[in-house]
């Protein structure tokens, strides 16, 4: 036997992004002295921010759902969440706005979102209703069964499929919208929620339907201070726990030795020890780039690439000098959706082109936080899903970008006329950003896209099956994409490692000697 040593066991996580962070905070509950490591200068990830010329860009997530899943995290670290984190509570949550001119508010309040479904068509209110029952079912299998439990045995998937056959979880979430309503306008307001997780809404699972019992039960929030003030709130909880966080620094290897990890080298040589680590980096680069010395039994490179990868996103981050007070009917999220929807998802999923027409979502959180921008000015950011980097002619965006954005342009004077007269600064993000920044395979937004043989055990496990120590946090792994997802990933790994045995610092040399006998 060893001899007992007083020093806390070692975990190291790699990637500081919101799976990472709170993977490192359990972690640092359970006993463990974690080193998170990531390449950026700033925690965060996808959910991190740029501040230029006094404007604050949130770079990727900006909604808030679910509360509660970072209420239990903090918990967990005998922390209030809500004394670390300003959330405000938005109504409405977002605008919709298409191209004849109609508007759908989305809301809370049961009676004003029914008024909105029946400004389109008041034979659809009934359906509307029946669609929120489908979503409540799906929510209490799909998200309360499913999302904090592991899935790595194949099991825990197999005895879900009744179930799932009940609620025909087969049939996408447009085919359960077209079921329910009669108005396109609607069946694209009730079915475009997985765009937020990289999901093709012709595709995915009628699962995903329960993202508008979410929002109905829980409400949509604001961070004040962006997603960017959680990552921050984040890193003190890890810190304060004794943990560390290192940034600007590139994990280029999972070491291991025989079956189990040793540790991580570090691209400028360091190498970390510790017999637990956790990835955070996207899935596929784990198992492609960090893994690259070790034959991989399932998540080998050719698997990989066959497997179908979220669409990309164009995102155009801008600020507005003396524009306070002006677009006053833009709210904090709007929608635009663009002439086509089925035709546009074809594009970007199946056909991997990038058309002339687009739908943004156009997030502006200077009405909710005026920290974000100088003031009298304002912070925008606009975001077009576009298709990843893997599909058969990519698009080149050196080429491109310049006349992407133009067209961006003109469809955002409709909104906010006049803006571009009024830019003063700004930041681009292509497909390409999103590979060579966060390390992404082709560039997906949201690493593999959720569709029903991409979920659960299908997807790379929380605890590898290529070599034992590692774990996996973040998008490309069970629950999958958005950050409720990314969190409570966390917490299905947690449940796997176990806790970290207690420092014996004030062994007797007696003690000592009889450990080690």
């Amino acid at each position: 036997m060893n001899a007992p040593t007083n020093k806390p066991t070692q975990a190291v996580v790699i990637g500081a992004g919101l799976g990472g962070l709170a993977s490192a905070m359990r972690l640092g509950a359970k006993g463990y002295q974690v080193t998170v490591i990531d390449r950026l200068d700033v925690v965060g990830g996808r959910g991190s921010s740029i501040t230029q010329d006094g404007h604050r860009f949130d770079l990727g997530p900006t909604i808030v759902t679910v509360p509660q899943v970072y209420e239990k995290l903090w918990a967990e670290c005998g922390r209030d969440f809500h004394a670390d984190v300003d959330l405000r509570a938005l109504d409405p949550f977002y605008e919709i706005r298409w191209t004849d001119g109609s508007q759908f508010f989305a809301r809370q309040d049961d009676d004003a979102m029914e008024a909105e479904v029946a400004k389109f068509n008041p034979a659809d209110v009934p359906g509307y209703r029946k669609f929120l029952k489908d979503a409540e079912r799906r929510y209490v299998v799909g998200f309360e069964g499913m999302v904090a439990e592991p899935m790595h045995r194949l099991w825990d998937t197999l005895k879900v499929l009744p179930t799932f056959g009940l609620l025909r979880a087969d049939q996408s979430i447009l085919g359960l919208a077209r079921r329910r309503v009669k108005d396109e306008r609607l069946r694209m307001a009730l079915s475009f929620h997985p765009l937020f997780i990289g999901g093709d809404p012709m595709h995915v699972t009628s699962m995903y339907a329960l993202v508008s019992h979410l929002e109905k039960e829980f409400g949509v929030h604001y961070a004040m201070g962006g997603v960017q003030a959680i990552a921050d709130a984040m890193q003190r909880v890890i810190e304060d726990q004794g943990g560390r966080v290192l940034l600007g620094r590139e994990v280029d290897e999972i070491l291991t030795s025989k079956n189990a990890v040793r540790g991580v080298q570090l691209v400028d040589g360091e190498t970390l020890h510790a017999p637990i680590v956790i990835s955070n980096a996207d899935a596929g680069h784990t198992y492609d780039r960090l893994l690259r010395n070790r034959t991989k039994r399932r998540w080998y490179p050719a698997k990989l690439n066959r497997k179908r990868w979220s669409m990309s996103l164009f995102v155009w981050y801008f600020g507005t000098k003396h524009t306070a007070g002006k677009w006053d009917d833009v709210c904090h999220h709007t929608i635009l959706s663009g002439p086509r929807y089925e035709g546009l998802l074809k594009d970007i999923f199946i056909d991997g082109w990038l058309a002339d027409d687009m739908s943004i979502y156009l997030h502006r959180p200077s009405v909710t936080d005026p920290s974000v921008a100088p003031a009298g000015d304002d912070t925008f950011y606009a975001l077009s899903p576009v298709p990843h980097l893997g599909h058969d002619n990519p698009v080149n965006w050196n080429k491109v970008a310049g006349a992407y954005k133009a067209k961006m342009a003109k469809v955002l004077e409709d909104v906010i006329p006049g803006f571009q007269d009024k830019l003063s600064t700004e930041v681009v993000f292509t497909p390409e950003t999103f590979r060579d920044r966060y390390l992404s395979p082709f560039g997906a937004g949201f690493s593999l896209e959720p569709r029903i043989l991409q979920s659960a055990w299908f997807r790379p496990h929380n605890v590898s099956e290529e070599v034992q120590g590692l774990f996996l946090a973040g998008a490309g792994t069970h629950p999958g994409a958005g950050v409720p997802g990314v969190i409570s990933s966390a917490e299905v790994l947690a449940k796997m490692v176990p806790d970290a045995p207690a420092p014996l610092s004030a062994a007797t040399p007696i003690e000592m000697k009889m450990a080690a006998e």
